[in-house]
């Protein structure tokens, strides 16, 4: 038989799924560069170090490479398509 969740926990459920994200602590701002498309990678690069902290990670792989699906807030990958620049918005994971 399933257990009932207690107040705090479903309290704490809520708040988590509801919470916004105001850039608090190492949380930035935004988490998807769609302006970045169509720019090349060392621009769209330098657009993004500016907007996250430092520490983060930023990959740049061509857009048909099989790459691990685990989601991590400290990485964002470029996707760079055959004429060498941003095929697709770059995002957090």
């Amino acid at each position: 038989m399933a257990e009932k969740k207690t107040q705090l926990e479903e309290v704490s459920q809520k708040e988590l799924l509801s919470a916004p994200n105001e850039g608090t602590g190492n949380m930035p701002d935004k988490s998807t560069w769609p302006e970045v498309v169509e720019l090349t990678a060392e621009e769209a690069e330098r657009k993004i170090k500016e907007e996250m902290p430092s520490g983060t990670h930023i990959q740049i792989v061509p857009h048909d490479l099989f790459l691990t699906m685990d989601y991590r807030m400290d990485r964002v990958r470029i996707f760079i398509g055959s004429s060498g620049k941003v095929s697709k918005p770059p995002r957090i994971g």
